[in-house]
């Protein structure tokens, strides 16, 4: 598939299930302390008023999150009607279109950037560019937060979401793959965490996190 077509597919069927999605997962962190604690951690590393950026941040729910442990955030996804349900809840933020392979943002302007489960979807040969993005636009000492799903399992194709006839490839992958490639960018790794799957919430697999820094020597 080529990066048009991933692209394409990714737009269209977040485009087609916004309202259904957001409905649906609605506030996440709330049902998932251990995730929130990450998420809190990865705020208190950046510090507040430091400016970030969420990647991928379909309906804003984490932009809002972010917003109020005091950081200066927006959100930027590929989907329009993901944004236009993050903007009608948090008419106070600012949300963006966009694309995480071709940010429009200086290089070295943010102190922080999460891909908070908006990678899962990114074919493996593209990974290298997404990840040199983000470390491209993170000042020296900014700090990056990646989750995703864990596991070997080749990639899975849904061909239904809520109803809706939509296609997209759904992708999981571990830790041990993923770190080299954010260190091939200049990013350092801080920590990493795999919780297992809460069943309670019908998590099929475990749910991996990084936290990386872009070290001194990888400053534009």
């Amino acid at each position: 598939m080529t990066g048009a077509d991933f692209l394409t597919e990714t737009r269209t069927f977040y485009d087609t299930v916004a309202e259904d999605y957001d409905a649906h997962f609605g506030d996440h962190l709330a049902a998932r302390p251990l995730d929130r604690g990450l998420v809190d951690g990865f705020a208190a590393l950046v510090g507040e008023g430091g400016e970030v950026a969420d990647l991928g941040c379909g309906p804003g729910r984490l932009t809002a999150y972010l917003a109020s442990r005091g950081l200066s955030v927006f959100g930027l996804d590929l989907s329009e009607s993901m944004l236009t349900v993050a903007r009608r809840q948090n008419p106070g933020l600012r949300f963006e279109q966009g694309s995480m392979l071709d940010l429009d943002l200086p290089d070295s302007s943010l102190d922080g950037v999460v891909s908070w489960y908006s990678t899962i979807h990114t074919p493996d040969d593209r990974l290298p560019g997404v990840f040199a993005e983000f470390a491209r636009v993170l000042r020296t000492g900014g700090h990056l937060l990646v989750a995703f799903q864990a596991g070997d399992e080749p990639s899975r194709r849904y061909e239904e979401a809520f109803g809706h006839q939509v296609a997209l490839d759904f992708r999981r992958r571990r830790p041990e793959r993923i770190i080299p490639l954010l260190e091939a960018t200049g990013l350092a790794l801080r920590a990493r965490c795999v919780r297992e799957p809460d069943e309670a919430l019908g998590e099929p697999t475990a749910q991996a996190f990084l936290v990386a820094r872009k070290r001194p020597e990888a400053a534009s």
